[in-house]
């Protein structure tokens, strides 16, 4: 049974290179003490912004410095933490974190509720006589927009100083997952033990052709799941509960309401998302899944058999340095501004790629202001995981180009537009793969991991938005989210998209318990609307050339400046009608639809 490595073990050209944050854990420590001690340069301008826009300038420039500060320290705590969760001075530098955190977003929490105070018309008449306060204009509309919904400074100052509590139920879900969570080794008939964990279990078993394995997998993370279902119940009811009263205190008619208020999206286009893909896509999904059944021979399939290779003998292993360069082959599309940025990140260790006990399951990409992005990931040795780190490229393509060409206040776009850089990446690299192959085996293989990415966006983290909108609506009526509840609504999410074609065990119910993105707002739904984005302008880049790449580039550039309404018209695509859903859905339709064909020319 291969053991896996502690993280002092791993070859440090397969880790990324945090000292281009921090030399040393020594200096990072100064830099958390130096945080603290520039809040009063801001706080310096408490109670004074009535007194013209030149205050209110000095004001925020003096915040830039904090917040340039904060994003170093923060993202070098973050990603010690996620590299090895079980680390006792990681675990300690994320409190450190937390709680220095807090202390200056309450001191610096007067800032909003003294804006929101000014007479109306005051910000728009200091934007217009001071040229150098433009930078700051979407900021600045951005928080009136939360005029109606602000509380008393007073309260505003206590609920900012509360800020390590509020995150408290997303900090104890990951530590949690990361150190205390541990999964009994399996051996199946031929006499193999294999080692578990959440990254081996969500990263190479579950992707398994080997049936066996991939169920008594299954079998051994539903287990060590189950011994911590009402502990997760009662973390994330806890977040829940929050968002529901922090909706309630502040005047909005929903909790979703306010969670969509900063993605800068309408209700429809949220409903939108959710029930015209779930309507339209599941019986292309289902299909899917019969055929899958069909080829591994299956008397059910089981929940855990949906992410299955569906060719088992046709496994693509890769070195990590030849998906590397095939990816940036493919992206060679997008013009040297942007190659160059990815040669950097795959040959300057922007990119933690190896396996080790305690580290972060899944994968992310951070990218803080002023240094470049940092990736996270577990390279297996599949050619699949080509499509991971192309997708983390895509978000690091995008943060950088808009860090280096946006203030640091307007880099961030909304979420809702988030993802459609990283599938853009999937979709040029599979179109690079089948246009650089005459097998048709290999054009299947690459037709199932397009399949992958409409799954894990489309059908993975869509349903997670599903059952999110149906827990929020029960939180609401005040029913108890018990383990039991939760479970149900997990349950029946997935049973109404699959109907009778899967199995849907307890197992599959836990799903819930497996995500971190809950504790992160209305996120999940925005994968789907991402790749939606990215479907329809990866079409365009085909119908339209060059003048469609250019686009995309400038609205890469554009960070946070516009909405994410505005930024998908740029690149020409209208998301406020349900079109181009529809029109998602059904490109995905003809993928499984050349997938059946291939059966039936290839075997």
């Amino acid at each position: 049974m291969a053991q896996r490595l502690q993280r002092q073990d791993v070859p440090v050209e397969q880790t990324w290179k945090l000292e281009d944050l921090f030399e040393s854990n020594k200096q990072w420590e100064q830099a958390l003490n130096d945080l603290e001690q520039l809040t009063p340069e801001v706080t310096q301008y408490k109670g004074r912004l009535h007194e013209g826009s030149d205050v209110l300038l000095a004001c925020l420039n003096a915040q830039v410095e904090v917040q340039k500060k904060a994003i170093v320290v923060g993202t070098y705590a973050n990603l010690r933490s996620s590299e090895d969760g079980t680390n006792p001075e990681n675990q300690a530098n994320s409190g450190k974190v937390s709680s220095v955190f807090a202390k200056v977003q309450a001191e610096m929490a007067f800032f909003d509720s003294e804006v929101l105070a000014l007479p109306e018309g005051t910000i728009e008449q200091y934007l217009e006589e001071n040229e150098e306060l433009q930078v700051y204009k979407k900021t600045l509309n951005d928080l009136l927009e939360r005029k109606p919904y602000t509380l008393a400074p007073e309260t505003e100052e206590v609920l900012a100083s509360l800020g390590e509590v509020h995150s408290a139920p997303y900090m104890i879900y990951q530590r949690s997952k990361s150190s205390d969570m541990e999964f009994e080794s399996f051996t199946t008939s031929d006499g193999t033990e294999y080692a578990n964990s959440f990254a081996l279990f969500e990263d190479e078993h579950e992707l398994s052709s080997n049936t066996e394995v991939r169920r008594k997998a299954y079998d051994s993370f539903v287990k060590t799941l189950k011994q911590y279902e009402n502990t997760y119940a009662a973390t994330y009811a806890t977040q829940v509960k929050k968002e529901v009263a922090l909706s309630r205190a502040r005047g909005y008619d929903s909790v979703t309401q306010m969670l969509l208020q900063p993605q800068k999206v309408t209700e429809e286009m949220y409903h939108n998302q959710l029930d015209v893909i779930q309507k339209e896509l599941a019986p292309h999904m289902r299909r899917f899944a019969k055929l899958k059944q069909q080829v591994y021979g299956l008397d059910k399939l089981q929940f855990v058999d949906l992410k299955a290779p569906l060719d088992p003998e046709f496994d693509p292993e890769s070195s990590y340095e030849d998906v590397s360069q095939t990816i940036l082959d493919s992206l060679q599309v997008m013009g040297p501004e942007y190659t160059a940025i990815m040669e950097k990140a795959l040959k300057e260790r922007w990119v933690d790629y190896a396996d080790n006990i305690g580290k972060s399951t899944g994968a992310f990409c951070a990218s803080p202001y002023g240094v470049h992005p940092y990736i996270l990931l577990t390279y297996t040795g599949k050619m699949r995981g080509a499509f991971i780190l192309a997708h983390e490229l895509g978000h690091a393509g995008h943060l950088h180009l808009a860090n280096q060409h946006q203030h640091i206040f307007n880099t961030r776009p909304s979420t809702y537009f988030i993802e459609a850089p990283s599938t853009m990446n999937e979709m040029l690299l599979a179109d690079h793969l089948l246009e650089t192959t005459d097998d048709p085996r290999m054009r299947r293989w690459v037709i199932l991991q397009l399949l992958g990415s409409y799954y894990h966006n489309f059908v993975t983290h869509l349903l997670e938005g599903e059952y999110q909108r149906r827990v929020y609506e029960l939180a609401e009526k005040g029913v108890p989210l018990t383990a039991n509840t939760l479970k149900q609504q997990k349950g029946e999410t997935l049973r109404n998209f699959w109907g009778d074609v899967v199995e849907i065990d307890e197992g599959a119910e836990l799903t819930w318990m497996r995500q971190p993105h809950y504790y992160m707002g209305l996120y999940p739904y925005t994968y789907s609307a991402g790749l939606t984005a990215s479907t329809a302008v990866s079409q365009l880049f085909k119908e339209e050339g060059q003048p469609a790449i250019d686009r995309w580039l400038e609205v890469l550039k554009m960070g946070g400046t516009k909405t994410p309404q505005e930024l998908m018209k740029y690149a020409g695509v209208d998301m406020t009608t349900p079109d181009p859903i529809k029109k998602a859905v059904s490109y995905v339709g003809s993928l499984v639809d050349e997938l059946e064909k291939s059966y039936k020319l290839v075997d």
